[in-house]
């Protein structure tokens, strides 16, 4: 049935369902200060089903590391709280619990051969352009995860995926014509865009302290960790197999004291962003702990060093004075993001701007004035819009003031598919049943400020 699924269903999106494999390589995202409740580590519960805070954490991180790829890498902590990202991690894991608390009634499981087709189809773990099991426990590995913890996440992922299955719709004729009757509109549109540049604004030292008093947890000083970096010498003419049982050697003597006093050993202070070392030891580092300080030899511009782990210092509260510039730019920024809407507000009845051609949807040239993204997403929120005149407010900050000044229906386009079709269905299908098994299931939430 997995099989057959990932054939024909491509059209498929589940809201609620963020894969174990988006995590792999993307890094761990903190969390952040919560409070937990006294239920031994879990965050949540839902019907019979634990969610754990390790759960939570990777949900998280996934969530995270998807949008900040829609952000080209530029979102931060304090913009995915304002988004509401740690809400939507714990809600995603509810959605799930509630789908895996219905197919544990009716004895729904995911058999081996199922599990294992889906690892061996995955890229990642793929060489020479198929399945390498070595490569498999390497990338896990990596991302610390054994392949037991990877295995029953990936199963879990196929089980909601069966559940859905059981809810798949079709479509017809009639629905499909209808849906390309009113996706065969095309607008000609005036419009005009506002910036923030456009929002004059004054900070005052009064205002400016009161927006810190209310947000100064949000500013902190990121987690650091002091370290020893043991530098020991290898000698260059050791091939590397010799040279990396040299390094082990002192790996060894370093974790026993014993590392001779020709080995030099540095103290760092190390913060969670730092460039001194790849991103993948600095992700290590991040790991250690006082039961387990040390990490084995790594090279590092061609050199091994060998890392002990002194002390974490974790996120520390900033003073007024040391968050001036980001208290100030915070604030300017949402300070020109209210004068920005009020300016849309007062102006968007009686505006003149530029008028376009009879655009569609699916316009795939920008609009003059506009880039590809406000574009595309001008677009995608006007033919939702409900209003002939209004405003729109986009993701980069900016406002479009719009005014439809005519329509006209398309005739002879091919304006959609089955697939549009049956991921419209799907959608509603699936707030549907989470609706349902909400009032089924008992939802106890433990994680506060969430």
């Amino acid at each position: 049935m997995i099989t057959w699924m990932q054939r024909h269903r491509k059209y498929l999106v589940i809201t609620i369902w963020i894969s174990t494999i988006a995590f792999l390589g993307a890094g761990s995202v903190g969390w952040g200060d919560y409070k937990y409740g006294d239920k031994a580590g879990a965050v949540a519960k839902v019907g019979d089903i634990t969610i754990t805070q390790e759960e939570l954490q990777k949900s998280y991180s996934a969530l995270f590391n998807q949008y900040n790829q829609m952000f080209q890498g530029k979102l931060d902590e304090k913009q995915a709280k304002e988004m509401g990202l740690q809400h939507q991690a714990l809600k995603n894991l509810v959605d799930q619990a509630l789908i895996l608390n219905l197919a544990a009634k009716y004895s729904l499981t995911i058999s081996d051969k199922e599990l294992f087709t889906m690892i061996k189809n995955q890229t990642s773990f793929a060489r020479n352009g198929h399945f390498d099991k070595q490569h498999y426990t390497e990338i896990l590995k990596q991302n610390h995860l054994t392949p037991q913890q990877y295995e029953t996440s990936v199963r879990r992922e196929l089980l909601i995926q069966k559940v859905l299955y059981l809810f798949s719709p079709n479509s017809s004729p009639l629905e499909e014509q209808v849906l390309a009757s009113a996706l065969g509109v095309a607008d000609k549109v005036e419009y005009k865009l506002l910036t923030p540049d456009m929002v004059s604004i004054s900070v005052n030292d009064t205002a400016l302290k009161t927006y810190w008093e209310k947000n100064k947890n949000a500013y902190k000083k990121v987690a650091s960790y002091d370290v020893s970096v043991a530098h020991p010498h290898i000698d260059p003419t050791l091939d590397d197999s010799a040279a990396s049982k040299e390094a082990l050697h002192r790996y060894i003597d370093f974790k026993k004291g014993t590392l001779p006093s020709s080995v030099s050993v540095e103290k760092i202070n190390l913060p969670a962003n730092s460039t001194l070392f790849p991103p993948e030891i600095l992700k290590e580092i991040a790991a250690l702990n006082a039961q387990k300080p040390f990490l084995k030899p790594r090279k590092v511009d061609g050199q091994y060093v060998i890392i002990k782990l002194e002390k974490l210092n974790p996120p520390m509260a900033q003073s007024y004075e040391e968050a001036f510039q980001e208290v100030t730019r915070d604030y300017t920024h949402e300070l020109k993001k209210n004068g920005l809407q009020t300016m849309a507000q007062n102006t968007f009845a009686t505006f003149h701007g530029i008028e376009s051609d009879f655009i569609t949807q699916k316009e795939n040239k920008p609009l003059a004035g506009l880039t590809p993204q406000e574009s595309t997403e001008f677009l995608t929120k006007l033919f939702s819009a409900k209003q002939k005149r209004g405003f729109l407010a986009l993701q980069d900050g900016n406002v479009l003031l719009y005014n439809i000044s005519n329509q006209k229906l398309l005739y002879n386009t091919a304006i959609t598919d089955s697939s549009s079709i049956l991921k419209l269905k799907q959608d509603l299908l699936d707030q549907k049943l989470i609706k349902k098994l909400t009032a089924i299931y008992p939802i106890e939430i433990y994680a506060e400020g969430i």
